[in-house]
């Protein structure tokens, strides 16, 4: 059910709080960054590039750090965990590419799979004894192109599709939030994981998006105001700050994604043992494992 028209402002007072936002630099990131810290949460940029960083928190009102992440080196991801101190109280897995040509991250992985799932799930789980309120991942309706495969997570056997591999990556977010909830749940603590999908929104996430489908999702701009970040964030700063069950999927409704809303999962992305054997293939992948003890914090 779709909420009423909805803006960030009037976001709960999130004065003591401290978030970090991957990606944070560009689109939604940025937009989801702005906004937390206007609400007085102290916010950390995580982000590939310092220097672009710290451009954007300068122009941000509000308490910002900049840390160097790069989501496709484990290595990264690891310095970036092992020097934080003192409790996260919001994670935001906002960072992604799409469509990219075929390439490998530092670690061997698809850069779609290394990218926007491996990296997100090590940083998690890495982060999780640290973590007091929710993770909140955010997917994309393209998920639902998405096929797992778990045999070729890392397309080394398949003709590489860039837009597939995005799916795959997107529909891999979801899975990862539905396992994540219900081992936090399993645990007993009172951590949340929650997903979030923009709708259709013109962020230089698509700028390798080519050919006909490329045309068709620029003009796809032109007939909804939802085109812009500001809306396009929406789904996932309500997902960060409303009080939502564990494992909410927030999208946009309204004509210009204006009024977010729990959306509905489909049989695949709501698949328990998919999720499960995912799980342990990116534990596995990674080397970086769920902590029992953390999820009970």
């Amino acid at each position: 059910m779709a909420t009423e028209t909805w803006t960030p402002a009037p976001l709960p007072d999130l004065t003591g709080r401290t978030a970090v936002v991957t990606g944070a630099s560009s689109g939604l990131g940025m937009v989801t960054a702005r906004e937390l810290a206007r609400a007085g949460a102290r916010v950390v940029l995580a982000v590939r590039d310092p220097a672009k960083g710290r451009t954007v928190a300068a122009a941000i009102a509000g308490d910002t750090e900049v840390r160097e992440l790069d989501l496709a080196n484990l290595a990264s991801v690891r310095d970036f965990a092992a020097a934080w101190s003192g409790p996260l109280d919001l994670l935001v897995n906002n960072a992604g590419i799409m469509a990219v040509p075929p390439g490998r991250t530092a670690d061997g992985f698809e850069l779609h799979i290394g990218t926007n799932h491996l990296g997100h799930f090590a940083l998690t789980n890495l982060l999780l004894p640290r973590i007091t309120d929710r993770i909140v991942t955010v997917s994309s309706g393209l998920s639902r192109i998405g096929r797992i495969h778990l045999a070729d997570l890392n397309w080394q056997q398949r003709r590489y599709q860039p837009m597939r591999a995005y799916g795959q990556s997107k529909l891999a977010n979801l899975l990862f939030t539905l396992e994540l909830n219900r081992r936090l749940t399993q645990s007993g603590g009172r951590v949340r994981a929650l997903s979030a999908h923009p709708g259709v929104a013109a962020t230089p996430l698509d700028r390798h998006i080519g050919g006909l489908q490329g045309v068709v999702t620029r003009a796809g701009y032109r007939f909804t105001a939802q085109r812009q970040p500001e809306y396009g964030a929406l789904p996932t700063l309500y997902a960060a700050t409303q009080d939502l069950p564990g494992d909410s999927y927030i999208g946009p409704g309204g004509r210009s994604g204006e009024r977010p809303r729990v959306e509905r999962r489909t049989a695949r992305d709501s698949d328990v043992v998919a999720a499960r054997r995912l799980w342990e293939l990116s534990e596995d992948l990674t080397g970086v494992r769920y902590d029992h003890a953390a999820g009970n914090s």
